[in-house]
């Protein structure tokens, strides 16, 4: 039998999915996963946030909006001491990752990403589509 999903960390192309209301959406609405970002992720998906809103053609409130909705628990750098080596051991990937694998590792859960550059490392990484499943399979399995 499998542990129950306690919580992910997500990765900024997860969320930036969420807020324009792809499939990834349904991991918030429908699951009562906690979902951990680093402050470092938040800032990027804030950043990002008028691109998704011309790339769907969204009105740029409503992709704001959805942003301050998403139901998740941020984290300041409180995963510092964790970075170097998360930097190292994604050593000819994104650097940029180091965050999200850092804080996976402090808090010893899974990562929910669709970026390959976190995967095949000692921290379960799951897709949404994956992350959904289980979810699914998880809730049905309960209910």
């Amino acid at each position: 039998i499998s542990m129950p999903i306690a919580g992910v960390v997500a990765d900024a192309n997860v969320l930036l999915s969420a807020v324009v209301g792809k499939a990834a959406l349904r991991v918030f609405t429908r699951f009562e996963v906690v979902v951990h970002v680093t402050q470092f992720n938040a800032d990027e998906v804030t950043e990002y946030l008028p691109y998704m809103a011309r790339k769907y053609g969204l009105p740029i409130e409503l992709v704001e909006m959805q942003w301050k909705l998403l139901p998740f628990r941020r984290h300041p750098l409180k995963y510092r001491s964790r970075l170097p080596q998360a930097i190292a051991d994604l050593n000819d990937r994104d650097p940029e990752d180091a965050h999200v694998l850092a804080l996976a590792r402090l808090l010893a859960l899974p990562i929910w990403s669709n970026d390959r550059d976190l995967s095949g490392l000692d921290v379960e990484c799951y897709t949404t589509a994956r992350l959904l499943r289980l979810l699914s399979e998880e809730s049905e399995s309960s209910g």
